[in-house]
């Protein structure tokens, strides 16, 4: 009974010394529980009203929550295909999906022949992803002692912050950006620096040196090309950012449409960088989620340390590989998109009231002009089975994001932009 009544009765804790009471008697924390063999460490931080409640027996869930995560907003995804099919009343088939970047000729057949045959989906996957780095080396070129796999590019992006952040510390965004950069700053306590593009999305590189300087924070995310704008960075850009004391994550989600070449083997040079890509767009395994990274050798090692020991499941490992080994789908899928980008932009550019990008990427974002509504554009369009992405942050207000799809997807998003001009 003695136990029970110290643990649900706050009421006869005594916070003036290391001590309990039960009823009239106060026993000597010290003296009685080291005695049962219970350790004991005296803490000098006074126990709060709250916290004395949390000790009864009507303990809520959430109290247990740390109190950042408590003030967390959700990340806001797309719609799953079937939610969506099921909303716009539409067979799947009759919906025109260009609002997630999604690659929509899919992947290499031997992606489906490799998962129909897998032998051991029963048994754990290598915890180094051994076969999947090194088909990756050879792509690459970069020796695979410098790849880590994850379960997509966000795994490593959250890795990346578990590994570097302490509460409190600070990363570098520039806004419009992927939006995950700051939710997952946010999910590990740390704090964000907004340093906004320039008006034609280029980086503003002198305000970045003044806030690496004045706030020293830990690290900085940058895309290229970005999401959502499409633009790329020079290398004399990425140069002089790479020669501030902090640590550059540079995300190539959207490399392969760009028509540069990939910065991965710059992590053999320069210490202070790190490069993301991802088999989602290039090979069409959005679903599948594996992603990859190069990282110099005295941070990859600690990363290696902090991963979930198996990320990269069975299935994406097999997929991924597959993918690889069929170059010339990989290369005719990314020029057809090119193409159809190309394409795509000049019949936006003859829409009255869409000013679009220029795009290095599979997307085109438009400004919405002539006093049309971005936000009720996407709603009419997806009333007619065409999806497109509407922004509700402050930087994309009255702008909206097109997904490059094949020929037969532009023309019916043409067909309908023409009808509601």
């Amino acid at each position: 009974m003695a136990a029970i009544d110290l643990f649900c009765n706050p009421s006869s804790l005594c916070i003036d010394r290391p001590s309990l009471r039960v009823g009239s008697s106060c026993f000597s924390v010290e003296g009685k529980l080291r005695r049962s063999g219970i350790a004991y460490m005296a803490s000098s931080v006074p126990i709060k009203e709250e916290s004395r409640e949390n000790l009864g027996c009507s303990v809520t869930g959430d109290s247990f929550i740390r109190p950042h995560l408590r003030k967390l907003s959700p990340y806001q995804p797309i719609l799953p295909f079937e939610v969506l099919s099921t909303r716009l009343g539409r067979k799947p088939e009759d919906i025109v999906k260009l609002d997630a970047n999604e690659n929509p000729y899919g992947p290499p057949p031997e992606v489906l022949e490799a998962l129909g045959s897998m032998r051991f989906p029963y048994i754990y996957p290598d915890p180094e992803s051994r076969s999947l780095r090194a088909a990756l080396a050879e792509d690459s070129g970069i020796e695979s002692e410098y790849i880590l796999a994850g379960c997509g590019a966000d795994e490593l992006i959250d890795l990346i912050m578990r590994c570097v952040l302490d509460p409190g510390d600070k990363i570098v965004d520039c806004p419009p950006t992927f939006t995950m950069y700051e939710f997952d700053a946010a999910v590990n306590a740390a704090r964000v620096i907004k340093v906004s593009r320039k008006l034609d999305f280029s980086l503003d590189v002198e305000q970045i040196a003044e806030v690496v300087e004045q706030e020293r924070p830990k690290c900085i995310f940058l895309t290229s090309p970005n999401n959502p704008d499409g633009s790329i960075i020079n290398d004399e850009t990425l140069l002089k950012i790479l020669t501030l004391p902090v640590l550059v994550v540079l995300d190539e989600a959207y490399i392969e449409f760009s028509g540069i070449e990939s910065r991965m083997s710059w992590v053999k040079k320069y210490e202070n960088l790190i490069v993301l890509r991802t088999f989602s767009k290039r090979a069409g395994l959005a679903g599948i989620r594996v992603g990859y990274g190069a990282f110099p050798f005295s941070i990859i090692e600690y990363l290696w340390r902090a991963k979930q020991p198996y990320n990269v499941s069975v299935a994406a490992e097999i997929s991924a590989c597959a993918a690889l080994t069929n170059p010339v789908y990989l290369e005719n899928v990314k020029v057809a998109l090119v193409l159809e980008r190309e394409r795509l932009f000049k019949l936006l550019k003859e829409v009255p009231f869409l000013n679009p990008y220029p795009s290095y990427s599979n997307f085109i974002l438009c400004e919405v002009t002539s006093g049309m509504d971005a936000k009720k554009l996407k709603e009419d369009l997806a009333k007619m089975g065409i999806m497109i992405r509407h922004y509700n942050n402050k930087e994309l207000s009255g702008y909206v994001r097109v997904s490059v799809g094949k020929p037969e997807h532009t023309d019916a998003l043409m067909l309908c932009l023409k009808r509601l001009g």
